[in-house]
């Protein structure tokens, strides 16, 4: 008897036309009855009796067959962020709201105490709330915090000043005629003074070039026609021109009065190359022999320095006044000290004595934001840039132009170095400092470029050629927001200047 009862206990547990009592409530009836106690919860007071009747009406279709019901209650398909309780209470009522059937003639007498309801209870109108709604403002971040995310990416136009680049015009601004111009790469016939005045030697002939009104004047000449100018220097001012001549003199000129004050023989040779310091013009000749002049007083030849066995075609004293640099024929580069008195003293043992290059050294420039940084250029068996440290006395770096380098120039506006070249290339080359990587090439003379000179506000770079041209090139000019910066730098230093002598 026992086995006939359990099997009828097994028959009637696999039947099915029966209701399972401990079976899980159905999908449609979970969300049915979850709506309803959510709509319970956040009804509003003009409209309780209607939604507790939709809310407790049976859904006559099966959930899920009706593609285009939309799920007005709240489901687990939308993903809503984390908000207060009282918004969540207005997001419930909004989505509950939507499948309600208001009756439309008591709507217009309940609106006026529905919006009084509203704004008392909640601050706001519901029925102009959005669902969601993010209010507040933004927390401070805390004392101290620093963010560490970047931006990487802006659409924000570059400013043309925060530009890394600029257009180098490859075409001369302007081309002046210089006729009967001796082609002798050891000869130095053009210097640009610090009044915007351009001074140039033709033969026998000393010529100035006024760069802001254009006027052309012809300052001096050479009484007999078989000697010629070898080298032109302008004093710091700009007032006073020195003038080396074939004939062994220095003369002395004044400028705005077109007047020589003085001529001061002294060497045995020609006058190839002329610096200033001061009061002191220092000049290099054909004997290898530098001179020194004070030009205050009658005897004016007040030391001579000899370490060169040919000719000096270099001289240059540094910025501060501490160095004069001097390179020969002999492929020598020497660096003299200044003594008490402004200029080397006699017989002065030079500082340092490079022999590195190999053919005649006539380029040398001294860098005007490093004052112990020397830079030189050798000639055709050479053709190095090499960078001095005056103080450490080694080469700092060393470039091969594959060209005669003529003359060098520092660009203080970008930092940059110029180069003048004769054989082979006969171009301007713009050289970034220190790395000594080519900037731009300058090409138009069609013979060797003599020698180049800087302007007073260091944005063109004038050069002389054998074609009998003199090409002017702005190449460094600088961007108007730096230009007025720089403006205003020497305004206030200059004022500085005047207030401390009074």
């Amino acid at each position: 008897m026992a086995q006939f009862g359990f099997e009828n206990d097994i028959h009637s547990i696999l039947k099915l036309d029966m209701p399972i009592s401990n079976a899980p409530m159905a999908r449609w009836q979970r969300k049915a009855s979850s709506s309803s106690s959510s709509a319970l919860s956040g009804l509003s007071p003009g409209k309780s009796t209607n939604v507790s009747l939709s809310s407790s009406k049976t859904p006559s279709k099966t959930p899920g067959k009706n593609k285009k019901q939309t799920p007005s209650k709240m489901g687990g398909d939308r993903f809503i962020p984390t908000r207060n309780s009282n918004q969540m209470d207005v997001a419930s009522f909004l989505l509950t709201k939507e499948n309600d059937c208001l009756d439309t003639n008591n709507t217009a007498g309940k609106s006026d105490s529905q919006k009084a309801w509203s704004v008392s209870l909640n601050g706001y109108n519901i029925e102009e709330a959005k669902i969601l709604h993010l209010g507040g403002k933004p927390l401070n971040a805390p004392e101290g915090y620093q963010n560490n995310l970047k931006v990487l990416y802006s659409q924000v136009a570059t400013p043309a000043s925060a530009k890394k680049t600029r257009y180098i015009s490859v075409t001369p601004d302007r081309i002046l005629d210089a006729p009967a111009l001796r082609n002798d790469f050891y000869l130095n016939l053009l210097d640009w003074s610090s009044r915007n005045v351009l001074a140039v030697a033709l033969h026998n002939t000393a010529y100035l070039w006024d760069a802001s009104q254009g006027d052309i004047i012809q300052l001096m000449k050479l009484d007999r026609e078989e000697d010629y100018i070898c080298s032109l220097s302008w004093t710091k001012e700009g007032s006073y021109l020195a003038i080396g001549t074939s004939d062994c003199k220095v003369q002395l000129w004044d400028v705005e009065n077109q007047k020589r004050l003085r001529s001061m023989p002294s060497h045995t040779a020609r006058v190839g190359s002329l610096s200033w310091n001061d009061h002191i013009l220092s000049s290099g000749s054909r004997s290898g022999h530098i001179h020194h002049h004070d030009v205050r007083v009658a005897d004016h030849h007040i030391s001579t320095l000899s370490g060169h066995s040919q000719e000096v075609c270099g001289l240059t004293w540094s910025p501060d006044g501490r160095y004069l640099a001097s390179g020969g024929n002999d492929n020598l580069v020497c660096v003299w000290p200044r003594a008490n008195g402004g200029s080397a003293s006699n017989d002065s043992q030079s500082v340092r004595c490079w022999s590195e290059h190999q053919g005649a050294v006539k380029a040398l420039a001294w860098c005007p934001w490093q004052p112990n940084i020397l830079a030189s250029g050798g000639g055709t068996s050479d053709r190095h840039i090499r960078i001095w440290n005056v103080n450490s006395g080694s080469c700092i770096s060393s470039l091969d132009t594959q060209s005669q380098i003529s003359s060098l120039s520092f660009a203080p506006n970008y930092k940059e170095l110029v180069s003048a070249h004769g054989y082979a290339h006969n171009n301007v080359v713009i050289w970034n400092y220190p790395s000594l990587t080519r900037v731009a090439e300058l090409n138009g003379h069609e013979d060797r470029v003599l020698s180049l000179t800087m302007s007073p506000d260091c944005s063109t770079v004038a050069t002389v050629a054998g074609d009998e041209t003199i090409r002017m090139w702005k190449s460094f000019e600088l961007d108007p927001v730096k230009k007025k910066a720089k403006e205003r730098l020497v305004k206030s230093t200059n004022s500085v200047i005047h207030h401390s002598i009074r």
